[in-house]
């Protein structure tokens, strides 16, 4: 027997961008859309548990949360004339032109309007195409969840006050688009790798799929674009790693730990001749990017048969070249787990130690003092920052593998 809830959670995960895409593009309106499809799921919430689950739920959804659309609209007298009232109930409106053909990928690349400034594009599109709620993208973006929903908020206004139109990109729209489009897509791939709310799967394959796939079709769009092939690259060598990276008992399966043997090796080999055609390309003048290094950082990790055999010199240098491009806490913080394995943990401990005003609020910035404090012989310090980490580590998996380290401690 179908577990009402579940099937509503289930519904909400799959068809939740598929409405808000389809009515987005019927009515024009992004308001709107996110509001009927929200109608429609409180109205399931309500329905189902007494009506059962319908045969098939993503199109009830959808005619559930047309009609919602229609009538805010009649009441709020936004379309004029019975003939468009006919249309928008009878008839879906021609596809719209444009270069892109995929309804999720085109609907990424609208919200991702140059007009609206950078986290606020990519925090709306997390929202209303991601999928993602609004405390899955504050943790993205490592702040409260307040700020998030204000900033939402905000990027919504300011559409609808600047009058920007809902237009699908042409070809000579994706260039100034793509930056934002390949920061959401790398933001919903890092939510299902490592999910960050307590209520999820510790892993999503439902979103690294989706992202890995909507990334091929920019590829295809713009396969000149070395950023592009260069976040393609470091989703499917991390996606490689998926099946290695939780134990059968539910735990997180740290890198040093898991069984490389279990990793995909086509997707491997696919992940390298992407970074050496990079790596071809930046021979030739052609300065790398963000998503380029990072998927370098992956490659010299999947291309060491142990832990020991990695080439932390060259992971140290490719973090050094990133830190040039991107000064950001996070990147600090990465960098400096290499610096421990090459000069030891004292080190780079005193690097960590300096990222406290920053990250003071993230789990992994205390799970790698831990560590660090671990391996120092620090037990009583160690502890200390293992329990801050478990306390704001929101992933079941990754609770119980610092559990289970804190636990080690003499």
């Amino acid at each position: 027997m179908i577990d009402v809830g579940e099937a509503v959670t289930r519904a909400h995960h799959e068809e939740w961008a598929r409405v808000v895409a389809a009515l987005t593009r019927r009515f024009g309106d992004l308001d709107i859309a996110e509001e009927a499809a929200a109608e429609a799921f409180a109205t399931a919430v309500e329905r189902w548990p007494a009506d059962g689950v319908p045969p098939n739920p993503g199109a009830w959804l959808t005619t559930t949360a047309n009609h919602k659309a229609i009538d805010r609209i009649r009441r709020e007298n936004k379309r004029d004339g019975k003939h468009r009232e006919a249309q928008l109930v009878y008839d879906y409106l021609p596809e719209p032109p444009g270069a892109i053909d995929d309804e999720r990928l085109r609907l990424i690349f609208t919200c991702c309007h140059p007009a609206l400034a950078m986290e606020a594009r990519v925090a709306l599109t997390l929202r209303m195409v991601g999928g993602l709620t609004v405390p899955e993208i504050a943790r993205a973006f490592l702040v409260q969840e307040t700020t998030m929903g204000q900033r939402i908020t905000r990027a919504k206004a300011k559409i609808t006050a600047a009058r920007i139109p809902y237009r699908v990109p042409s070809a000579e729209d994706l260039p100034a688009r793509v930056s934002s489009a390949l920061t959401v897509l790398f933001l919903v791939f890092n939510e299902g790798y490592l999910a960050t709310g307590p209520d999820t799967d510790p892993v999503r394959r439902d979103l690294t799929t989706e992202a890995i796939r909507l990334t091929r079709l920019i590829r295809t769009l713009l396969p000149d674009d070395g950023e592009v092939a260069g976040l393609l690259a470091l989703m499917l060598l991390t996606e490689a790693r998926r099946t290695a990276r939780v134990s059968a008992s539910g735990e997180l399966v740290a890198l040093d730990e898991q069984d490389r043997a279990a990793w995909d090796a086509a997707l491997i080999a696919e992940g390298h001749r992407l970074v050496r055609e990079r790596l071809a390309a930046a021979a030739a003048g052609v300065a790398p990017g963000r998503y380029q290094i990072l998927a370098a950082i992956n490659a010299v990790h999947t291309s060491a048969r142990e832990i020991r055999d990695t080439d932390w010199s060259q992971v140290l240098a490719l973090y050094d070249q990133l830190v040039r491009l991107d000064p950001s806490p996070i990147i600090a913080l990465n960098r400096a787990i290499a610096v421990g394995e090459l000069d030891g943990p004292e080190v780079a401990l005193a690097a960590v130690d300096r990222l406290e005003d920053r990250l003071v609020g993230y789990h992994a910035y205390h799970a790698t003092r831990a560590d660090l404090l671990r391996r120092l012989g620090r037990s009583q310090q160690s502890r200390e920052a293992y329990d801050r980490a478990i306390e704001l580590a929101g992933n079941t998996a990754q609770i119980a593998y610092l559990s289970r380290r804190r636990d080690q401690l003499r």
